[in-house]
């Protein structure tokens, strides 16, 4: 799902925008993440993916807004710049999937979407090693295939690669059965 596409549903459920909740917390002196969040779940009935992603627009309100291409850039900078080509050839390579494939960026990752519903994800996690997180729901788990665990709660299982020749037909097959399942 994008990003817009989760404020859609959270404006259908509630009948509210983020400028909406922006201005009802301004009205309580809410400012902090923890606040809004405990309010947005109890006044809202809020899940807590729909109040953080509210809050997060509350509390990042004035904060300068990027392209798509500015969030890769900031995510790939600094010792993780050599996960950008490697990510960028993985990129081309899910965009092939089909034209209703989407990339969203937030702050830590690159979400792979079809048709706006989360299949996988994308996260340079360290100078040394790129995440990929597919959303794979009763697929066993192999060695290199892993249980997500607590790594990352908006997936199944990870992939951790450490060289960009493991960017391989074995993990795009995996990547390409979680698109056809969204």
């Amino acid at each position: 799902m994008t990003y817009q596409a989760y404020l859609d549903n959270i404006k259908a459920k509630t009948g509210k925008t983020p400028d909406d909740f922006r201005k009802l917390a301004a009205k309580k002196g809410l400012t902090k993440y923890p606040e809004l969040m405990v309010w947005l779940k109890s006044e809202f009935d809020l899940g807590h993916g729909h109040a953080n992603a509210i809050a997060h627009e509350i509390v990042n309100a004035d904060a300068p807004k990027s392209t798509q291409d500015e969030a890769v850039a900031k995510l790939f900078s600094g010792k993780k710049e050599k996960w950008r080509g490697a990510y960028d050839v993985l990129a081309a390579k899910i965009a092939k999937f089909g034209t209703d494939v989407t990339m969203g960026t937030t702050s830590t990752y690159i979400s792979l979407l079809r048709r706006g519903k989360k299949f996988g994800i994308v996260m340079p996690s360290s100078a040394e090693r790129l995440d990929v997180g597919i959303k794979f729901k009763g697929v066993a788990t192999t060695a290199r295939l892993e249980a997500s665990g607590t790594w990352h709660n908006m997936v199944t299982h990870r992939v951790r690669v450490t060289d960009p020749k493991q960017i391989d037909k074995e993990l795009l097959a995996w990547l390409k059965q979680a698109y056809d399942v969204a």
